[in-house]
């Protein structure tokens, strides 16, 4: 398949899945540096994706692919402290922490296709 815009890319999709699957959990969440640093790192995913796209240069393109499984890790790196601060549970935990798990495979296995 021949991925004519950014929206064709599966690691942007589910990237975008992440996104509302963070802000719906975390919405609650009054300890607002957590839930802003969290919301934001999961955006950056999709959005460096989309960015790097646009760029239209496989070099750049790596980059940014590059940048966006940085924020897929911290992402993950967080929901670790979500459980810690009692902030998710245990099943939510997995269920997002599996995407992540997913969303950084997809992005390797394109960084490696570049």
């Amino acid at each position: 398949m021949k991925i004519e815009k950014f929206e064709d890319i599966i690691a942007w999709q589910l990237a975008g899945k992440l996104t509302v699957e963070i802000y719906n959990k975390f919405e609650n969440i009054i300890d607002y540096r957590f839930k802003n640093q969290i919301q934001s790192a999961s955006v950056s995913i999709m959005n460096n994706v989309a960015e790097g796209f646009e760029r239209r240069t496989n070099k750049e393109l790596r980059n940014f692919l590059f940048i966006a499984k940085g924020s897929c890790g911290e992402v993950r790196s967080m929901l670790y402290l979500a459980i810690k601060f009692n902030y998710l549970n245990i099943k939510d935990f997995n269920k997002i922490y599996r995407l992540t798990i997913e969303i950084s495979r997809c992005l390797a296995g394109f960084i490696k296709t570049l």
